[in-house]
């Protein structure tokens, strides 16, 4: 079988032999400025370069992505009917009555991302972290993906390759809608609000899938969790629209940090007069301590040896950074072998790798977050090195450079792969790239296309 970095070298070979192909770049990074690939005001970071993956990568993600959903649903079913349980897991009382709202559908984990780390020599997969409904990035994939399919490198390589790219928006569409056919209370003609502090989320991502569902027969609007009205009867939006489901963009920290301005909606959910996919059940998932839990005893004991043997294989050594739970003095001492990160937050927020840091900075790192001094809890976790592949940088400055001129050349970046799963069925992916130990925007991190290249796919 053909491997990616034989697909990749076929790829570069291609654009050298179009003298860098600068027409092509120059109108995808053209595109990529006018695009609505925007986080934070910002259009995002990109190459002209795809990752492309073959048959073996497919199957093994999706297996990877399938068995850790089915392992989450498992975890998330037992929190909700076993009271004894719920002591594995160290949550504010707050996050606890959220988890504990009713759902009424059957979806466990409607919505997922589930990011990896993937050697693309024996194809091996450790997972990194685990998302839920807060999730992103599909817009980036779908934006890039249009920007260089245009150019004269895709389509030559194309006549010599069956190329499928990550089709993130309508099957989501289509799950959101049987999911919310499934619920107990659903009504006749509902709208849908795809809901988030509005300062917090990829709001131009929102507003494409509000447009999907409207060119699919259902309106939806985009909502400030804020805004919404609830009378005791009724959720509406600050306009007075009617709101039947919605698609929980808003991570549960953030809910509890506006916990005041949130009442109406977590009341309306609690009157089981809303549907909301997905439910906060899903912060069980987003919280990094899952990683600890999988290996307690407790959570041992609902899976099958089989499951046992998949979290031993792909979850990393995961701990509180606290006395009672980790040799902190070890910790300090061997920093490239660990990274941190606080148990609840998202974005990059606070993560180091210890092999990105002096010696210095790391101890000052451990004294700023051990034993919870930075008033949320910190987990440790064994540091996986990311697989690196060769990258095209993006390609800035490019209109600026005479013709002929190529702005960037192949570069080894670190690979952190992002695996969607709708309702369960693994469905693309988030391919991210960073030239540092920590693979984030923050950190010169950039996205790149996704594409399957002679593959069978479901």
């Amino acid at each position: 079988m053909v491997t990616n970095a034989e697909y990749t070298d076929e790829y570069l070979k291609i654009i050298d032999e179009l003298d860098g192909d600068v027409e092509g770049r120059r109108a995808a990074f053209d595109y990529m400025e006018n695009s609505t690939a925007i986080v934070h005001h910002q259009v995002v970071a990109c190459s002209f370069l795809p990752r492309l993956f073959n048959q073996r990568t497919y199957d093994a993600m999706k297996h990877t992505a399938e068995t850790a959903h089915r392992i989450l649903c498992k975890v998330i079913q037992h929190y909700l009917d076993c009271p004894e349980y719920r002591q594995v897991f160290d949550f504010d009382p707050r996050l606890q009555e959220l988890i504990l709202l009713p759902r009424g559908y059957d979806a466990l984990l409607p919505f997922a991302r589930v990011d990896t780390f993937l050697n693309e020599e024996d194809y091996t997969i450790k997972f990194c972290e685990f998302n839920g409904d807060g999730s992103s990035g599909m817009n980036e994939n779908r934006e890039i993906t249009n920007s260089i399919m245009p150019s004269e490198s895709y389509r030559t390589f194309a006549e010599n390759h069956t190329l499928q790219d990550c089709d993130l928006f309508e099957p989501w569409v289509r799950e959101f809608c049987a999911i919310y056919d499934t619920y107990n209370h659903k009504v006749d003609s509902p709208r849908f609000a795809i809901c988030d502090y509005l300062e917090n989320g990829v709001v131009d991502e929102f507003y494409i899938f509000a447009d999907l569902f409207k060119r699919h027969g259902v309106d939806c609007v985009v909502c400030d969790v804020r805004d919404l009205v609830f009378d005791g009867e009724r959720l509406a939006t600050k306009d007075g629209l009617e709101v039947n489901a919605i698609w929980r963009r808003c991570v549960t920290n953030d809910v509890i940090d506006h916990w005041s301005e949130s009442q109406d909606l977590i009341e309306a959910v609690r009157a089981e007069k809303v549907a909301l996919i997905g439910s906060f059940a899903g912060h069980i998932v987003h919280d990094k301590q899952i990683f600890e839990a999988l290996f307690k005893p407790e959570t041992q004991a609902i899976l099958t040896p089989e499951e046992i043997d998949f979290v031993e294989q792909t979850i990393p050594m995961t701990a509180f950074l606290n006395d009672d739970e980790v040799n902190i003095a070890q910790i300090r001492a061997n920093k490239d072998e660990w990274i941190i990160k606080p148990s609840d937050h998202y974005g990059a927020d606070d993560v180091y790798a210890g092999v990105g840091q002096t010696q210095e900075r790391w101890e000052e790192l451990i004294d700023r977050f051990e034993n919870g001094k930075a008033g949320y809890p910190f987990i440790v976790q064994r540091y996986m090195t990311p697989f690196k592949t060769l990258t095209l940088p993006p390609d800035t400055g490019i209109n600026e450079e005479p013709d002929g001129a190529v702005v960037t050349r192949p570069a080894l970046y670190n690979n952190l792969n992002g695996l969607y799963l709708y309702n369960g069925h693994f469905q693309g992916v988030f391919s991210r790239l960073g030239p540092l130990p920590t693979i984030s925007k923050d950190m010169k991190g950039i996205t790149a296309a996704t594409i399957w290249v002679d593959c069978a796919i479901d």
